[in-house]
């Protein structure tokens, strides 16, 4: 291996999806970027976790907390992983939140709306643009196989409806577009683009929802009969590190054990 590693960095990687993405990123053989909001605890497990799994001294792994709700924030980001690493070859916007109370959508309120919004769609559509720019202008040597890399965590609300969560559909969907736009707009400076689209993920935040979906994962919604785990996501993303999709860009990658695959 390369004296300097291939630098991946992961938004909410303290948890969850974010941390089998960190994870499966320092069996590849990646320096990781571990960004948190809040919980440092958690966040250094992950940071743990990595280090078990390394393959080289050369990998790094650096904790960064930042709220990315604030363009501040996204510029902190950026620059203490630039400043720690010295290069950053892959951004997976994963850093997201569900509303902090399901309501019908009748009930729901600008201020939910607005917070859920911020978080799950503009704050991954600056902060690729500030990575993307940095880029586009340094113009550094890509190390990880077939060149840099975005990826955007969404999910299968981007299509399919939940009238008690609206505000975490609409960001969903809306970080598709952004997945598409960002992919044609880079396509012809060789940095692939992917949106990868979990279904239902054993973490914190459908932990409060894990005996209605229990049940409906035993009558057949999905159809491989279990639960998602955050490293069937971390095995997704490392195929795309690793160069596995040499001539794709744009493309929706689903991790949902067959739940979009439609059906009479």
């Amino acid at each position: 291996m390369n004296d300097i590693a291939p630098a991946v960095l992961v938004t909410g990687a303290s948890r969850g999806i974010g941390r089998g993405i960190a994870v499966s990123a320092s069996e590849l053989g990646c320096s990781v970027v571990i960004n948190f909001a809040s919980d440092s605890a958690a966040a250094q497990d992950t940071l743990d976790s990595c280090l078990r799994v390394r393959r080289s001294t050369a990998q790094k792994f650096v904790l960064v907390r930042e709220d990315l709700s604030s363009i501040d924030g996204i510029a902190r980001l950026v620059d203490g992983t630039l400043r720690e690493l010295g290069r950053i070859d892959a951004l997976v916007n994963n850093a997201g939140i569900a509303p902090k109370v399901r309501t019908d959508i009748t009930q729901m309120t600008r201020e939910s709306y607005e917070e859920v919004m911020r978080l799950n769609l503009e704050s991954p559509m600056f902060l690729t643009q500030k990575v993307v720019n940095y880029w586009l202008d340094s113009r550094p040597q890509a190390l990880l196989t077939a060149g840099f890399k975005v990826i955007f965590i969404s999910s299968l609300s981007a299509y399919a409806a939940s009238l008690d969560r609206a505000e975490y559909c609409v960001s969903k969907a809306g970080l598709s577009m952004v997945s598409k736009l960002w992919a044609l707009r880079l396509a012809s400076d060789g940095i692939q683009v992917f949106e990868v689209r979990p279904g239902i993920i054993e973490t914190d935040m459908t932990r409060r929802v894990k005996e209605k979906y229990d049940r409906l994962i035993a009558g057949g919604l999905v159809p491989q009969m279990r639960w998602g785990k955050p490293d069937d996501v971390g095995t997704a993303v490392k195929s795309i590190l690793a160069g596995g999709f040499p001539f794709s860009t744009g493309d929706v990658i689903n991790v949902d054990g067959g739940f979009h695959v439609q059906r009479l």
